[in-house]
């Protein structure tokens, strides 16, 4: 891709002054100019390097990767936008495979997927197995084979992320962003990176488990709206084999021992209920967010058509 002109970079940034220069010059090097850091409120120099190297510089209004994201997309006025973490693991040098099939081709969300080559070390052992099982998790509830839902460089229009609804203010944005595009049916790819081990002098804001946690929790939720049947069925079936479980205990106790569980019988009776009730509800759902995917979609094609004519 030789015009840059359409692209801004967009980098999300706290405390990064070790690898911000070293970003914001490998874009350039590559020819970007619209440079765009939004900064959490640093407490090192990393506002003012990249300031000094030309990039402009916003500090958000309120706290979290997923907020800085939305606050950041808001002053872009390129058609394309390009994020990239400032900690220096991903390649500046590689833009154009995500950039391509944005620009060129059918995408309108390109995904950078780290473990296609990943270097020794760059992920611990703990955080590659989360990874790894996120993902899984991801393509079961979602039906959609994607390897790294999780990467922080990625490229889209700023067409499809304006018609996205976003809440996660912290590190869950990247799963949502995801989850969201697939639900309005948007067209996603994944294009392998390189992963750079990050440098001594940088430190990760990630938490394994308390970040861990919350990404989970926002994949989950997104499959209310995307998957209703897995969300409202998981929880149907629970209920179910948790009033089974309570039934059987109640027949024990009567057949063999004699005692009578009036009050566990009920309970047991409404769980199994509810949680059919909560199953029907999910395949309902599930048919109505079909049918509304095949009209997005429709109407999708017709605005494009719209498009084209004029």
């Amino acid at each position: 891709m030789s015009d840059r002109s359409s692209v801004c970079v967009l980098i999300p940034t706290l405390n990064e002054a070790a690898t911000i220069g070293s970003v914001i010059e490998g874009f350039q090097t590559e020819g970007f100019e619209s440079i765009l850091v939004i900064d959490g409120g640093s407490e090192d120099d990393t506002q003012s390097i990249a300031e000094d190297l030309g990039a402009t510089v916003i500090e958000q209004s309120g706290s979290g990767k997923g907020a800085a994201v939305v606050e950041a997309v808001e002053h872009i006025d390129t058609r394309h936008v390009l994020m990239i973490d400032g900690d220096g693991t991903y390649l500046p040098a590689q833009a154009d495979r995500l950039l391509e099939p944005l620009v060129d081709g059918p995408a309108d969300h390109v995904i950078g997927d780290r473990f296609a080559d990943m270097e020794p070390d760059a992920m611990s052992r703990l955080n590659r197995f989360g990874n790894r099982q996120i993902n899984r998790l991801f393509r079961l509830i979602h039906k959609h084979e994607l390897h790294d839902i999780l990467s922080g460089y990625r490229a889209f229009t700023t067409d499809s992320f304006e018609r996205l609804n976003l809440s996660s203010t912290g590190f869950g944005i990247e799963a949502e962003m995801t989850g969201e595009a697939l639900r309005h049916g948007q067209r996603i790819e994944e294009v392998p990176i390189t992963y750079k081990r990050r440098p001594d002098m940088s430190d990760t804001k990630l938490h394994p488990v308390r970040d861990g946690a919350v990404i989970l929790s926002t994949i989950y939720l997104i499959a209310r709206m995307n998957n209703p049947l897995a969300f409202f069925g998981s929880v149907g079936i629970l209920g179910i084999i948790t009033g089974v479980l309570i039934g059987l205990y109640v027949g024990y106790r009567w057949f063999f021992v004699g005692i009578s569980h009036e009050v566990l019988a009920v309970v047991s009776s409404f769980f199994i209920i509810f949680g059919f009730l909560l199953v029907m509800f999910g395949v309902l759902s599930d048919m109505i967010v079909s049918l509304h995917k095949e009209q997005r979609q429709r109407i999708d094609r017709l605005e494009n058509l719209l498009d084209r004519e004029e």
